[in-house]
């Protein structure tokens, strides 16, 4: 990309970040693809954030904030030590918002302070800000994605149902930073490092499924059946062969993912 109309936003979705980052996606209905796009000429000129605006959202697209949000600190978090610790509590003072503020602000979108919060905490989610000098992830994503243009499922919701399957199987990988997630977000003191990574992702499943978003793919379709193979093969034809902050999650491995989705 060379150049791009200069464009400014008045946010009416808190979720993805779009107000502060320069990241897109495109859908195609034909081929039933999604996929992502981005450039520095894609950031806003400026934004305008009014919390207001959610009292007019289906409380549906409120929750899918929430989560989408979530997963979005997750996705640059949930990786390995990097020594960074500002990074880290950056990350986790994100996640630590939303836990307080999502029921409320799906309770009453009316709660202007909750509201401010929540607005705000989706922006910092995916600015750039928690991403600097540390690994990411963006499997989740990914894999997501396919759920959506295959199913039409909300994108926060097919996070839901990837998220918790996609830590359980990276478990190795990550058991450290989930470890920490456990002790510092959720407050998880009991137990080895493994016991509580454990807890933490069951913890984050729970929290969804607090919302009203099942975490089982066959919740959302029923024609489920083929899925994991399809999109394994997707990913193949894509040369998207390994995933993940180390590159290391095959498409065999999204295979297996998916397979527990269901």
């Amino acid at each position: 990309m060379e150049k791009a109309v200069p464009f400014s936003v008045v946010l009416t979705l808190p979720a993805t970040g779009s107000e502060m980052n320069s990241g897109s996606v495109i859908s195609r209905r034909a081929t039933k693809e999604k996929l992502s796009f981005g450039s520095p000429l894609l950031f806003p000129k400026c934004s305008v954030l009014d919390p207001t605006v959610i009292q007019s959202l289906p409380n549906r697209q409120i929750v899918n904030g929430v989560v989408d949000s979530f997963v979005h600190v997750l996705e640059q978090y949930m990786t390995y030590p990097a020594g960074a610790a500002l990074q880290d509590r950056f990350a986790e003072g994100i996640l630590q918002t939303l836990l307080e503020v999502g029921e409320k602000v799906v309770a009453d979108p009316k709660d202007y302070v909750a509201a401010s919060n929540f607005m705000w905490a989706c922006t910092m989610a995916l600015n750039g800000l928690i991403s600097q000098g540390v690994p990411t992830d963006w499997g989740v994503h990914g894999i997501g994605h396919e759920l959506t243009a295959l199913f039409g499922i909300d994108h926060a919701r097919t996070l839901a149902i990837v998220a918790p399957r996609y830590y359980e199987h990276c478990f190795e990988n990550k058991k450290e930073k989930l470890a920490q997630y456990a002790e510092r977000v959720w407050g998880i003191s009991e137990g080895n490092l493994e016991e509580k990574a454990h807890k933490a992702i069951k913890k984050t499943e729970q929290f969804f499924q607090s919302l009203g978003v099942d975490t089982k793919l066959s919740a959302y379709t029923k024609d489920y059946e083929g899925t994991a193979e399809k999109i394994a093969n997707r990913f193949t034809e894509r040369g998207w062969l390994g995933i993940g902050e180390h590159r290391n999650v095959t498409p065999n491995d999204v295979l297996l993912i998916l397979k527990e989705t269901y």
